[in-house]
């Protein structure tokens, strides 16, 4: 029996397994469990337009699949990477006649001009349209293209979801069912830890490990943790547009909340990604300014320093500065105090009458200023005790900054109390 000649291997593992039915189906139990909306919408033929999103791998095409086969409307399937306007127009020609059912996978591909000739067609009902992405689609798509079909955001396979693909492929007569495979719990498990949520990976996994191992004419094909591991060289890392903001959103808010080891592993995450560390080393210095500020006044110059150590020295070695001044940030005393006050400057310059500055504190620094009364009665204050004299700084006094009880920032705060009473 030739393994590389069987009609049916001929196509991916991944391809023969993909869902027929909903019962086939593993994950995404919140869209497709008993009783749920899209499962009813599904079952009942009463497909309205959708955009499926989410990471590869989730079932997004496999429904399109499912629907297609239960649908009594005429399914057209089109890929936004092949396909355009005129792909489109040709589908119009079939939905005048009956329902039509229009699938496009990749659709966040379409640029503007082909998702604005999809658009009238929806709104006025000619096609229900079902669409695939990988984007976030209140990004990808245009916004009345959005607006105009439900939306459903497809997860990553939890893990007992992809032992449950697995352990199918293994037995179904489609997938490896009729070989005899040897696979032990902690290599499946090894599998669905890299595949991260994608079914597809985890059965291309499977099926480079099988492949690997197979000798004709040797039963069992016994796959090992090790000849797994053999076999595949690295962890893909899904990196959307979304996630690009959800991560370095989770970075963020992991270094304001104190929590270095979660910082660091989100730092991990974009840089393993691929993300710019310029872009990173921004956002620290951001957060070491407005959540941690004159708490600990180091904090800037430690991330402003990394910032510069990125630009000059570049990676992998920038990871270092990077996570020094993560680590900095995450446990530095923290204090927003800076950033409220500035949000309150701006405010008031924004909404209330603007203040003229004090006559002796104008720029007296030119012939004829004393004439104007410039500069007139201000008070220099080193040459006061303590460098400090009480004199006005506005026509109206505002109070803005209000220092925190956290780090440096308490002996600010007494300084100031005692000024702002003296």
């Amino acid at each position: 029996m030739d393994l590389f000649t069987k009609g049916k291997t001929e196509q991916p593992l991944a391809w023969r397994m993909m869902p027929g039915e909903l019962d086939e189906f593993f994950g995404q139990e919140d869209l497709l469990g008993p009783g749920r909306p899209l499962r009813r919408l599904i079952e009942e033929d009463r497909i309205v337009s959708l955009i499926l999103f989410g990471p590869p791998g989730t079932g997004k095409t496999a429904l399109s699949r499912i629907i297609a086969r239960k649908t009594r409307a005429r399914y057209i399937s089109l890929n936004a990477v092949t396909s355009g306007v005129k792909d489109i127009r040709d589908a119009m020609v079939f939905a005048r006649r009956e329902k039509t059912i229009l699938f496009i996978d990749e659709i966040h591909r379409f640029n503007k001009l082909q998702q604005d000739a999809l658009l009238p067609h929806v709104e006025s009902g000619e096609i229900i349209l079902i669409g695939a992405s990988t984007e976030n689609p209140f990004f990808a798509l245009i916004p009345a293209l959005a607006s105009r079909s439900h939306i459903f955001e497809f997860k990553p396979l939890k893990a007992s979801d992809l032992k449950r693909v697995i352990q199918r492929a293994l037995t179904s007569p489609r997938g490896l069912g009729e070989y005899k495979i040897e696979i032990d719990s902690d290599s499946i498990d090894f599998i669905c830890n890299q595949a991260a949520g994608d079914a597809r990976k985890a059965l291309n996994m499977l099926e480079i490990a099988f492949l690997t191992n197979y000798k004709d004419g040797v039963s069992p094909t016994i796959i090992t943790l090790d000849s797994i591991k053999d076999a595949l060289q690295i962890k893909s890392k899904y990196y959307s547009e979304e996630e690009h903001y959800n991560i370095i959103s989770a970075f963020i808010k992991s270094m304001r909340g104190s929590d270095p080891d979660a910082a660091l592993y989100w730092l991990a995450r974009m840089l393993s990604s691929g993300e710019d560390p310029m872009f990173i080393a921004r956002r620290i210095v951001i957060c070491a300014s407005e959540d941690v500020g004159n708490a600990d006044p180091q904090a800037l110059q430690v991330a402003v320093s990394a910032m510069f150590a990125v630009e000059k020295i570049g990676m992998p070695e920038a990871r270092i500065p990077l996570a020094q001044a993560t680590i900095y940030v995450a446990t530095a005393p923290k204090s927003n105090a800076s950033y409220v006050a500035i949000e309150k400057a701006l405010e008031a310059v924004e909404t209330r009458p603007l203040q003229d500055v004090p006559a002796h504190l104008k720029d007296a620094h030119y012939r004829g200023a004393k004439k104007l009364n410039r500069g007139i009665g201000y008070k220099y204050p080193h040459d006061f005790d303590d460098h400090f004299v009480k004199q006005e700084y506005m026509e109206r006094r505002m109070s803005f900054y209000f220092p925190s009880d956290q780090g440096f920032e308490k002996e600010i705060k007494k300084i100031m109390n005692k000024r702002r009473t003296a």
